[in-house]
């Protein structure tokens, strides 16, 4: 549990501290998710609902790791691309559906340890395996929504500078690019919000515990 609590306070400072990923982080995340995810594996560890939040967290990064190897082989083997725009575009809305999945798991792990140091026994039956499960599902199908509807706005802002766009679907472009807009406005202020509330929960408990 100790390393899982570095884990932890790695992916906390590569999410929620640091205002952009760089080259050590990501590659320090990687790695540490893989350990987290060898350790998980083990009859030691209690599988309770912080286990599950943590190993969805950590199977996130498959996401960067996806990103990551697409753009070598392309690089590195100068492989052509019928549709470069549509690669690049993927590649990068993987990585910020990587990000949003990686802050909302986050918050949850922060809030489930909030509910066990000031609520432990009445947030019991709250804080279950089945429960945890269902949130991590829940988020990874809302932040697949998300990424589909950048992927598809990407895709009709580059049709649209190619060639002129049909009368047919100008009313569905100027939609999803309102939508898109809209809702990298909404991530971004809930981003913010995640980093306040994060430090104020953590703030609570270690005064907490400090006073105990």
């Amino acid at each position: 549990m100790k390393d899982l609590r570095r884990y932890l306070v790695l992916k906390y400072i590569q999410y929620l501290v640091l205002s952009s990923s760089n080259a050590v982080s990501t590659f320090l995340g990687l790695l540490s998710s893989l350990y987290a995810i060898i350790i998980l594996q083990s009859a030691k560890v209690s599988f309770k609902s912080t286990a599950v939040l943590i190993s969805s967290l950590a199977k996130a990064d498959i996401l960067v790791s996806v990103s990551i190897v697409a753009e070598m082989v392309v690089q590195t083997f100068s492989v052509s691309i019928s549709s470069p725009v549509f690669t690049s575009a993927l590649l990068q809305n993987l990585l910020t559906a990587n990000t949003h999945i990686s802050c909302l798991l986050l918050s949850c792990v922060a809030f489930e340890a909030y509910l066990i140091t000031f609520f432990p026994t009445d947030s019991r039956h709250f804080r279950t395996v089945k429960n945890a499960r269902l949130t991590s599902r829940i988020i990874w199908i809302l932040v697949t929504a998300e990424c589909a509807l950048f992927q598809a706005d990407d895709l009709l802002k580059a049709s649209s500078t190619s060639a002129p766009i049909h009368s047919r679907y100008a009313l569905l472009f100027h939609v999803s690019s309102m939508t898109a807009a809209l809702l990298r406005s909404l991530s971004y202020i809930l981003g913010i919000l995640l980093r306040i509330v994060n430090v104020y929960i953590y703030y609570k408990i270690f005064f907490s515990m400090d006073h105990q």
